[in-house]
């Protein structure tokens, strides 16, 4: 009994550092884009802290049902930066953009809360094909693992060049941590990412490389704020790039669910069911973080690279770390303790996942004989994608709104090609629908 106890008590803990890694680094990337003072940032990570940890709750209790870690999601935040540098270019402050962005966050959150409650989400599902979610996760795993490894080698705020023992460091817990989850056995295994952030931690500190996160360090922190940046605002430019990202967002809730349940020995579900309950409470979620105005957040798809790593399947030792991480957020100097967790090494520990994730793309892709037609559809997204991903973010400047958030968002950009692509270029008599297969 004591040893079952304190097995949940890791697991617990493991997934309260995976929810931690994953939400830790986009509140700083996003105050400094909109050049917010040290003490929202701070206020922002908080927040931030506080809607991870509900909407992941609620998504296990209600939603999915899967332990998968809600985070701060990507896609999002390409919106932010285009809409920060358009406000730059007309001469207003970028903060003057983020109750807009609210607006369009609230938007997104009605139309998935309609879509889920209605159950027109299944009527979706044929434009889901295996193809096009492996397709969506891999070129997820490309943008962000870009981001990642910046992170790991210390090219943070003006830093130009790698800091050498920065980067030494987290190349290897890196290595450790896919050491450990390929060749790990028993609880090795299972708590590889952990001790690959708490060994990491431990020697950022003996190494006297910093403090970590610059947040951590800000002026004292409050209780959560309503409506932080000010009233949600709307325009019509908001309200399509809100009806459009509503299309990634499904795409990612069926990638995360359909990926985790690949990585889960469990019996079958029914997968209409089982999503039209996640875009429903994918919906509450954006609410709840235009209430507390953050960036929204979305069931993360690498988890099930997590969850293949450290064989981590059980709901109740995640439930537990998502309200943790939620309560955290009331009290200020839990705040700032564990924002203190050195970015490169958070960094470090989720590179080592997406490893895991590119796998799951990959099988998912080979679901379907990989004929001729289904490998030109991948091959021309991946080389259209890459292309877009190797050009200046000022290569857009000068486009209209709408068309400078697609092609300046690669997985927007590749999930949309890859989709139009699969449903025109079709065998005769072909059917199309992803489903979560069968065990």
């Amino acid at each position: 009994m004591k040893k079952l106890a304190l097995g949940g008590s890791l697991s617990t803990l493991q997934w309260f550092m995976f929810l931690l890694a994953n939400s830790i680094a986009l509140p700083v990337v996003i105050g400094g884009m909109f050049h917010l003072p040290p003490e929202e940032i701070s206020s922002l990570m908080q927040r931030t802290f506080l809607v991870v940890g509900l909407s992941s709750f609620l998504q296990g209790w209600i939603g999915h049902r899967y332990p998968i870690a809600d985070g701060p999601a990507g896609s999002w935040v390409s919106v932010f930066v285009i809409m920060a540098d358009v406000a730059v270019k007309q001469g207003r402050s970028a903060q003057d953009m983020l109750p807009l962005l609210e607006g369009g966050v609230v938007m997104a959150a009605l139309l998935l809360v309609v879509l889920g409650l209605t159950g027109w989400v299944h009527r979706l599902l044929f434009l889901f094909t295996p193809l096009v979610t492996g397709t969506f996760l891999f070129l997820l795993a490309l943008q962000l693992s870009g981001v990642f490894m910046k992170g790991m080698l210390g090219l943070q705020g003006m830093a130009v060049r790698p800091d050498p023992a920065t980067a030494l460091l987290s190349i290897a817990i890196f290595g450790l941590v896919v050491l450990l989850s390929v060749k790990g056995r028993g609880w090795v295994k299972q708590y590889a990412v952990m001790i690959g952030i708490v060994t990491g931690w431990a020697g950022y500190g003996l190494l006297g490389l910093g403090a970590g996160s610059p947040a951590g360090a800000a002026a004292p922190i409050q209780l959560p704020e309503l409506f932080a940046w000010g009233a949600p605002q709307w325009d019509a430019g908001i309200a399509l790039t809100a009806a459009l990202f509503t299309f990634i967002l499904l795409s990612n809730t069926i990638a995360a669910v359909t990926a985790v349940h690949d990585a889960m020995p469990e019996p079958a579900r029914d997968p209409k069911r089982t999503l039209n309950r996640g875009v429903f409470a994918g919906g509450l979620s954006h609410g709840i973080a235009a209430l507390f105005s953050t960036v929204a957040v979305v069931p993360l798809p690498v988890t099930a690279g997590f969850i293949r790593m450290t064989e981590q399947t059980r709901l109740r030792p995640f439930l537990a770390a998502a309200l943790l991480f939620a309560g955290i957020s009331f009290v200020p100097a839990a705040v700032r303790a564990v924002a203190l967790l050195p970015g490169p090494i958070a960094s470090a520990a989720l590179l080592a996942s997406f490893v895991q994730m590119i796998v799951i793309a990959m099988q998912s892709i080979s679901k379907e004989a990989l004929d001729l037609r289904r490998l030109t559809i991948f091959g021309i997204t991946l080389v259209c994608s890459a292309g877009l991903m190797s050009l200046p973010a000022e290569a857009f400047q000068g486009l209209p709104p709408m068309l400078a958030y697609v092609l300046g968002n690669t997985l927007l950009f590749g999930t949309m090609l890859v989709t139009l692509l699969e449903q025109l270029w079709r065998p005769a008599g072909a059917k199309c629908q992803v489903q979560l297969p069968p065990r």
